[in-house]
């Protein structure tokens, strides 16, 4: 599993997983828990929904 989710996409993720959870927790919803998604692809830096199309947000390292 090759990295494809770069800094900032990553920390977007966090930001709107720890929104969503706490939307869940305010509103009392279960909608709470799919904050799991992105707070999981930002901490394992692998988006399955990038793979297909060959997306990747990480940095191109010039030598």
């Amino acid at each position: 599993m090759t990295a494809n989710v770069g800094n900032t996409d990553r920390a977007i993720r966090i930001i709107a997983g720890v929104a969503i959870a706490a939307a869940g927790v305010y509103f009392q919803s279960w909608w709470g828990a799919i904050a799991a998604v992105p707070i999981a692809t930002a901490f394992m830096r692998w988006c399955p929904a990038y793979a297909p199309f060959g997306i990747s947000t990480c940095r191109v390292q010039t030598k």
